[in-house]
């Protein structure tokens, strides 16, 4: 039966770091729903979920599933993360539809490095949060100090809502009970410890607590959602999914106690794009307007470009029209799904809260708002982490150029740390995501879907440059050939603009020295030179440009003659000016084991890096923050996997431009002057 209210729907998204068993999570869940008439295994490549033929090859997830389940009345839709830092854009995507984040941790890996780094997330999108420990039955599982590590590493609101027993061969549910023994000590006290947290979020609730009054378990069950969303509460709940072990008890949790879309925070609509900008009033209210928000974009083999839409407000139906932003031709809904995993089935109708996906949406792109107004309506995405590593692609036929361009662009529209561009500076097209491995799974996609192959090489680094000091300079153009001549002479100042500033064409003429409808064929000059550069090719900026001075013929002077003596002026000038090499410099926060913070920063101080700071974490960890040019970190995913042996993640983006050391920037002029002998001699 479709849901009817938003009170009977659960949205939840399975987060943590690759291997810790979300996917098996999942499986059971819909195995235990009688979804699925076997428990589908990722490691035999039998999973509902990771069904695509990259994911059995690799035994992992490398983007997000939507799957749905009934259980106990209610509707739980489950969005499945992948978990290795290449694809953290996919977890993230998932995050964008869910309203409860569940961090999913082995029992004997115990928190890795990307489940940090996702649950800081969580915390940023201030979502309410359950952990699950998975494995219990697992060898090397140590649950008392992991228990402990949870509670230093996420915060003192953990508590666990069961707890394992029988040597993590069942489950006992320690909210429920008040009374028992369980591997991790007394029932009573755990009971105790989460009841309180629980109350701390009401504070009626918690002086009828202090005064020893009883409190209905329907009230309490309120009281635990409130909890969850306001963070004075994180369940912590013990499981073997693979076994099947407490996969029942979480999804009675989930049911019973976890936030519904008619009660969780939700980031706001807007009238614009700007933080300031006018709220739009939304309600998970089945009978107001349709709202929605498309969070995923992706590709089905038989019904083409899916959007998953995440729906705020109203009731969707196949006649329903919407408009997109700030558009204002409506369109159709047409046909809505109920997605399991590469699965979908045509629905009626989905009411607020739900997950749907609509077919055959080319107009739609990730982040939009569907609404049935006609008026703006923004609502932002959390923030996907840009991508920094790159690698220049050629075709290996000619014959695929063009194809390859739209291949990459319905990539790219598939997932937001995934950009493919045309560098005007150096002729190459440049393909960016997150990691080496994440690279390389693009192109395999590229090959499997599109029957396209491409040739890597490491792109050039886009370099600047721009001038250090002021300067004058001067050019006269003067061309007779028998028939109508060309003259212009232009006398030109150049001065440094701060970093960033761009570009400024100033007219300081006095008189009609240059006639002014001359000056737009100066800046066009100006402009020839700062596309291609006058030290080494690449663009130049941060330069103001002051025309104050020429010469011109009644009859020779022409736009031709202007540009070419702006052009030359300009190079006059900069040569004069201390012209210098602007490299891209990152900001680099690289999260390692403590053991190897002297290493990295060591590393990374040979790497021309500046050390911003250095932080310890909870669990033995430590993060380095540190500032170095791209063109020494740009393969840096390797030399940290080699260092800590696959322990250490990073994020890298871009912070600012500043000029090369000079032995750097006679090494970048003389590898230009090189190329560009070649290039002559082809």
């Amino acid at each position: 039966m479709p849901v009817s209210k938003p009170q009977d729907i659960r949205n939840i998204a399975f987060l943590g770091h690759g291997g810790s068993g979300k996917t098996t999570l999942a499986e059971a869940m819909l195995h235990a729903a009688g979804v699925t008439g076997r428990l589908g295994s990722v490691t035999d490549g039998t999973s509902h979920l990771d069904y695509s033929d990259i994911e059995k090859e690799r035994g992992h997830s490398v983007d997000p599933a939507l799957g749905h389940l009934e259980h106990q009345g209610i509707e739980i839709n489950l969005l499945d993360g992948p978990g290795y830092p290449d694809f953290i854009g996919g977890a993230i995507s998932a995050l964008n539809g869910a309203d409860v984040a569940v961090m999913v941790l082995s029992a004997t890996a115990g928190i890795e490095v990307n489940a940090r780094r996702l649950f800081k997330l969580t915390q940023e999108a201030r979502l309410p949060v359950a952990v699950v420990v998975n494995k219990i039955d697992g060898e090397n599982a140590h649950l008392d100090s992991l228990l402990k590590e949870i509670v230093e590493t996420f915060g003192v609101a953990c508590k666990p809502m069961n707890l394992p027993t029988g040597s993590g061969k069942s489950v006992v549910d320690c909210f429920a009970n008040a009374t028992g023994a369980s591997d991790l000590g007394d029932v009573a006290r755990h009971h105790t410890q989460l009841l309180e947290s629980v109350v701390e979020a009401d504070e009626a609730m918690m002086a009828a607590y202090l005064d020893g009054k009883e409190i209905a378990p329907g009230t309490l069950a309120e009281a635990f959602a409130a909890a969850m969303i306001v963070g004075t509460v994180i369940p912590v709940l013990f499981m073997a999914a693979r076994s099947e072990i407490g996969v029942k008890e979480f999804m009675d949790a989930v049911a019973r106690y976890f936030p519904s879309p008619a009660r969780a925070p939700g980031r706001p609509v807007r009238q614009a794009s700007a933080a300031d900008a006018g709220q739009v009033p939304v309600e998970p209210d089945p009978t107001k307007p349709f709202i929605g928000q498309a969070f995923k974009i992706t590709t089905d083999p038989f019904v083409g470009k899916m959007a998953w839409v995440r729906i705020l407000q109203g009731t969707v139906q196949g006649d329903t029209m919407y408009v997109l932003g700030d558009q204002k031709r409506p369109v159709k809904v047409g046909h809505l799904f109920k997605v399991q995993g590469k699965e979908s089935t045509e629905i009626k109708q989905a009411v607020a809260g739900d997950i749907i996906a609509l077919a055959k949406v080319e107009e739609i792109q990730t982040g939009d708002v569907l609404h049935t107004e006609i008026k703006p309506m923004v609502r932002a995405m959390l923030p996907f982490p840009h991508p920094m590593y790159s690698l220049a692609v050629s075709p290996k036929s000619r014959h695929d150029e063009q194809k390859i361009s739209g291949a990459l662009a319905k990539l790219a529209e598939e997932d937001r740390t995934f950009l493919a561009t045309r560098d005007s500076q150096t002729n190459e097209t440049v393909i960016s995501g997150v990691g080496d491995l994440h690279l390389r799974i693009m192109l395999t996609k590229m090959k499997q879907r599109f029957d396209l192959e491409v040739e890597t090489k490491p792109p050039k680094i886009p370099y600047r440059e721009t001038i250090s000091t002021k300067a004058e300079g001067h050019y006269r153009h003067k061309k007779q050939t028998g028939g109508a001549g060309q003259f212009g002479e232009v006398y030109l100042r150049v001065e440094p603009l701060e970093r960033g500033a761009g570009f400024e064409f100033v007219d300081d003429l006095y008189g009609e020295s240059i006639p002014r409808q001359f000056l737009p064929a100066i800046e066009k000059g100006v402009n020839d030179v700062l596309s291609t550069g006058a030290v080494a090719g690449y663009p130049m900026q941060d330069i103001r440009v002051s025309v104050y001075d020429g010469k011109s013929h009644p009859v020779d002077s022409k736009e031709v003659a202007f540009r070419t003596a702006g052009k030359y002026a300009f190079i006059d000038a900069i040569q004069k000016a201390k012209p210098v090499i602007l490299e891209p410099i990152v900001n680099l926060e690289v999260t390692v084991p403590s053991s190897y913070m002297g290493d990295i920063s060591g590393d990374l101080s040979g790497r021309r890096g500046r050390i911003q700071g250095q932080d310890i974490l909870p669990g033995g960890q430590c993060v380095i923050k540190a500032q170095a040019p791209l063109a020494e970190v740009m393969q840096y995913n390797s030399q940290l996997r080699s260092v800590t042996g696959g322990q250490g993640s990073y994020t890298m983006e871009l912070s600012h431009y500043e000029p090369v050391p000079a032995m750097v920037q006679q090494q970048i002029v003389a590898s230009a002057a090189k190329a560009k002998e070649e290039d002559k001699d082809k």
